[in-house]
Parts: structure tokens; sequence; C-alpha cells
């Protein structure tokens, strides 16, 4: 382009010359019109390659919403770039045409005519240099997103393993809680009750159901609850047994081993598991573990006869074992 510029100037110094040197100037002249119409393909061609970045970031708009500030600015930039990378095709074009128009002018307004040229070129460069940048920084947030994508779909994966064991042990837990309520039957509402909740089966006893005031020596009708109750959790082999024994906040007077309410809740508890270790001898022991937990933890925080004996009680929880949960966790 420059040795175009050179010829047009050289046109111009010698303009009163022989009419073979004005057929030069045609030929010349043409070349300058092969030249032009070459550089209009080329900014057509990065037209084209500019949409077509712009139609990427778009996609990539969409993968992701974690990414969606970075690519909203670079898509921003893009357009801006290619707005002025536009425009200064444009400018281009102009100044063609008026170089075209100056021919016949002076040499300085030619020279002043070429450095605008060379100026263009150079922004038309850089604009250049700055959609290939912009295209490698959205090849990198393009393989960062898709990695993002694979990490979001083996998580996806994880989550419906999860949800499909707890909702199996959801149905689990309320096939045991049914078990016990047929088992017990006869005994809810007579100092018995079996409730569902948070993932577990409750069983809870009052005390007038299993022991005399004070006393941790299970009754014959509660050792009839216990007997049936160890019988179903003979068949439960994939649940753990807790058994928490619950006093009132009326401070105990030492008698024996006992000492205090902490003594007591945990000796019914005691008494409750060798029950049903003994009724139930296909219970695996480590399935069973005793608790006291005192006055501590009333379901009735009132201090009334009615709440303290509502807090007197043996509360037997029933939760299924999560060990393909915790794999999944850990994994």
């Amino acid at each position: 382009m420059k040795n175009t510029f050179l010829i047009l100037t050289s046109t111009i110094l010698f303009s009163c010359v022989s009419p073979r040197v004005v057929e030069d100037m045609k030929v010349r002249m043409q070349r300058m019109e092969v030249d032009n119409t070459s550089l209009k393909t080329q900014n057509e061609q990065l037209s084209v390659k500019s949409k077509e970045m712009e139609l990427q970031i778009e996609k990539l708009n969409k993968q992701l919403s974690g990414l969606s500030h970075d690519t909203t600015v670079m898509s921003r930039s893009l357009r801006v770039t290619t707005s002025n990378y536009d425009k200064l095709s444009q400018t281009y074009e102009e100044l063609l045409e008026k170089n075209r128009e100056l021919l016949a002018g002076s040499k300085s307004q030619t020279g002043q005519l070429m450095q605008q040229l060379q100026k263009t070129e150079e922004d038309l460069q850089k604009r250049e240099d700055r959609l290939k940048e912009i295209e490698r920084e959205m090849n990198e947030k393009k393989a960062s997103l898709e990695e993002m994508t694979v990490q979001l779909q083996a998580r996806e994966t994880t989550l419906k393993e999860l949800q499909t064991i707890l909702d199996e042990k959801d149905k689990q837990v309320t096939a045991l809680r049914e078990k016990v309520s047929q088992a017990l039957l006869g005994f809810e509402n007579k100092g018995l009750t079996v409730t569902q909740k948070e993932g577990k089966v409750f069983v809870s006893l009052e005390e007038q159901l299993l022991f005399k005031s004070g006393s941790y020596t299970v009754d014959q009708k509660g050792l009839e609850a216990l007997k049936k109750l160890a019988k179903v959790l003979e068949t439960q082999k994939e649940i753990s047994v807790l058994i928490e024994g619950h006093t009132d906040n009326v401070s105990y007077i030492p008698s024996g081993n006992i000492k205090d309410n902490w003594d007591l809740s945990v000796m019914r508890a005691t008494s409750v598991v060798k029950i049903l270790q003994a009724n139930g001898v296909a219970i695996d022991p480590k399935q069973l573990t005793a608790a006291g937990r005192g006055e501590y933890m009333p379901v009735d925080p009132a201090n009334t006869p009615e709440a303290r004996q509502k807090n007197r009680r043996i509360e037997i929880i029933l939760t299924p074992r999560l060990d393909e949960l915790f794999q999944i966790i850990n994994k």
C-alpha cells in the first residue's frame, strides 16, 4: 500500500510528461483500484470475524451464571472494539476516496494524506491485535467454563445419589415406625407414644409405664411393652438404638448406689437396654447405646406436677445408619 502512494506521489510530481508516462499512470491507477478492492475484502473478512466472535461471546454468556460478569465485560469490550474498528475502516475508505480526489493537488496535501492513511493502518493493526487478544481470553474463559460445568455435573450426580439414599432411608423409617406402632398398639395412649421426626423414630415411655417412683426396676406392664419392641428390633439390623433416661427437676434423695438424678436416669436407661438385649437375642449389642440425661432435657419446662410427670420418661430413639451417605460425602 505504501508503494502505491509513492507511485501516486511520483505521478503528481511528474504530471507534465509524455503520453507513455500517462499510460503508466493509468496502469498504476488500475493497480490502486485492485489494492482498494483487496482492502475492502480484508475489511469484510475482519467484519465477519468480528461478528463470529460476538456470537461466541453470547454463547459463553449463557453457559454459566458464575462467569456472567466477566463475560459481560468481555462482550462489551468486543462490541466497543468492533465498533471502533468499523469506524476506522469507514475512515480508511473515505481517505482513499479523498486521495483520488487530491491526485491533482499539492505534494504537501498528499503527504498529509499518506500520514493519515499510515496512522489508520496502524490503528487498524492495533484493533486487529486487540481482537485476537479478546479471542484468546474468551478461549481461556471457555475452557474454565467447561471445567466448571464438569464439576457441577459431578456434584449434581452426587446430590442425586445422596437424595436417593435419603429417600430410601425415609421410607425405611416410615416402615419402622409403622412396625413399632403396630407392635405396641395396646400401649399407645397409656403412657407410650410413637412419633417420627428428623428422619428418626421416637418411642417415648412415661415413668408410670415402666418404673415406680425413684426405682430403676422395670414393672411387669413395662416389661411386656419392651419385649414386643425387642422383637421388632431383632429384624432391624441397619438402625442404631439410643435409650435415654430422663428425670424431673426434683432433687433425688440419695439411696444405695444412686446419688442423684444423673445416676437414676443412667440406671433406668441401662435397665431398658438389658431387657431389650435379653428379649431380642438377635439384636447386635453394638446397635444399643444407654444414656442418662438427668433433668436437663424436659419436654415441658413448666414447674408443675403435670410437667414433671411428662418429663420422667424413657426415650428410645431409632436412627437408620447412614454409612452409604457418609461414603458418598467423603468421596
